[in-house]
């Protein structure tokens, strides 16, 4: 059966929210996003949440793992970053003048066949080559 939401990429810290309990209108937003999505994560996503509920958050790792394999196991796909998804971040931060790191998001979107970005880190509405749209789901503008 075919699946016919959008198919989306989600950035840590969209995902992020959806596990916060001190930011509730967030939190319901980026559920939603999930709920409402065919959502696509990379295994650089799942780096980045476990450095920021350890480093950040003060959690200890029993409650990250449990809280990754929940992650995991509620998303659509998760995309593992290859040789080409770094070789194209570095063309991506070259022609648009982002962060590697934020390149490789990109990347991984684009190679994940995804038109939506979620993220709260980049610019709300830019579109990357004229095919993925980055959004900011907690604009209200």
């Amino acid at each position: 059966m075919q699946d016919n939401r959008n198919k989306v990429f989600i950035d840590s810290s969209v995902i992020i929210y959806a596990y916060s309990n001190s930011e509730e209108a967030k939190q319901r937003i980026a559920r939603k996003v999930v709920k409402e999505n065919y959502t696509v994560i990379s295994t650089q996503v799942l780096q980045e949440m476990s450095n920021i509920l350890g480093r950040k958050y003060m959690l200890d790792y029993s409650f990250i793992k449990a809280t990754l394999q929940e992650c995991i196991y509620s998303s659509n796909e998760i995309y593992t970053n290859q040789q080409q998804t770094i070789f194209k971040a570095c063309d991506i931060a070259k022609h648009y003048k982002f962060s590697f790191y934020d390149s490789l998001i990109i990347s991984a979107a684009l190679e994940s066949n995804c038109n939506i970005l979620y993220s709260e880190d980049l610019q709300h509405n830019q579109v990357i080559y004229g095919i993925l749209t980055i959004i900011n789901p907690f604009n209200t503008n």
